[in-house]
């Protein structure tokens, strides 16, 4: 399964929420303002990087260069582009948006 977060870990628990329910096997898409989880020194980086012991983290690069936090990822977060994030949902047979 694909899980799409796009909501701030500062604005909304919805990453809590996700990295409770993901299982290893599924995936963790970051978009919109949820890109700032994906940067070092963030709140919810080490729930993160334990996360990403299990599965996948993607983040969407656009996103993140809109922030300007493009040099700031966390190592192991891979980054998508627009046609990675179409092939990420085509991949995965079902897709839990978290809002």
């Amino acid at each position: 399964m694909l899980h799409i977060v796009n909501k701030s870990p500062y604005e909304r628990n919805s990453l809590d929420g996700c990295l409770r329910i993901a299982k290893k096997g599924g995936a963790i898409l970051l978009i919109e303002d949820a890109v700032y989880a994906a940067t070092k020194g963030n709140a919810a980086e080490a729930k993160l990087k334990s996360a990403m012991a299990n599965l996948p983290v993607y983040a969407l690069s656009a996103d993140l260069e809109a922030r300007g936090m493009h040099e700031s990822v966390i190592d192991g977060v891979k980054l998508v582009d627009y046609a990675g994030f179409v092939d990420l949902v085509a991949e995965n047979p079902n897709v839990q948006s978290w809002l």
